[in-house]
């Protein structure tokens, strides 16, 4: 467990840093969780990013974060969530995570400190769930309704987006998606909706057309809820669990970290060819472009 300084805006980012147990310099993953959610969430990708070599570093946003429901009387905290989903938070989050990247910088130059030689600055992945989609989207190439990108952070090199959201007043998705210059990995379900907002399925799946070729994916699983990439099911959701969901979670995002951040030709094969339909049940859909 670690804690990154912004001075700037005398903000503390908790962060759980989840390390390969090779010495050397690592790719790096940064994670951003949903509404309400922490840097303890979703524990199955740090530990198995990590087991393949990753340093998987999980952010959590104040004001966003559990503390938002945790001190909060049942009745009131679907309230509380919602106010929380504001923009905001949104802000706080983008301005997050260079603020983190900054400090890994410092951390990894840094010989007496735990994360120091250990990341590869060059090689840089970013990801996120819901909330934590829309911050990772934000960060990676998404345009605003002015047509600029405010967010993208260069260092970012290959984004995975779980839960996408194309909602944007004004804006059709190929105007939001079009100039996304690195790979993206979407990942959704035919049942992810939002139990906060107003995110549908039919929202979420229009990202990926929005998107230009060169390194772009999709995969749907099929019955998945909001929920699919956590350990527990949320509120609302009623639908069966389907452990080989994680399993194809799981070995997708870790072929396309190794495609995109290490330049795996035999992961970029697997991705780009028969590979996914391996793990894959017969109703979940993948598509590439």
């Amino acid at each position: 467990e670690l804690v990154a300084r912004d001075d700037t805006r005398q903000r503390d980012i908790p962060l759980l840093a989840y390390l390969p147990n090779t010495p050397g310099l690592a790719p790096v993953v940064l994670f951003s969780h949903g509404l309400g959610g922490s840097r303890h969430g979703s524990a199955f990708l740090g530990h198995h990013w990590a087991a393949r070599g990753y340093v998987a570093l999980f952010v959590q946003h104040p004001g966003s974060d559990d503390s938002v429901w945790k001190e909060v009387a049942p009745a009131a905290r679907m309230a509380a969530l919602r106010g929380a989903a504001s923009m905001q938070n949104t802000l706080l989050r983008v301005q997050d995570v260079p603020a983190v990247l900054d400090q890994l910088k410092r951390w990894t130059d840094d010989g007496n400190h735990r994360l120091g030689g250990r990341v590869d600055m060059q090689r840089i992945g970013m990801s996120g769930h819901s909330f934590g989609a829309v911050t990772t989207q934000a960060l990676s190439g998404q345009r605003a309704a002015n047509g600029k990108q405010p967010f993208t952070d260069s260092r970012i090199r290959a984004a995975v987006v779980m839960s996408p959201d194309s909602a944007q007043a004004g804006v059709t998705p190929a105007q939001s998606f079009g100039a996304v210059a690195i790979p993206w990995l979407l990942m959704t379900g035919t049942r992810d909706t939002a139990f906060v907002g107003s995110a549908t399925v039919a929202s979420r799946l229009a990202v990926f057309p929005g998107l230009p070729t060169g390194g772009k994916y999709e995969l749907v699983l099929d019955q998945a809820e909001h929920s699919v990439f956590t350990e527990r099911g949320l509120p609302g959701e009623r639908g069966q669990r389907n452990a080989n969901h994680h399993r194809v979670i799981l070995a997708i995002s870790t072929a396309f970290w190794d495609a995109w951040l290490r330049d795996d030709a035999s992961a970029r094969e697997w991705l780009d060819g028969y590979g996914p339909s391996s793990v894959l049940e017969s109703a979940d859909r993948w598509q590439k472009k």
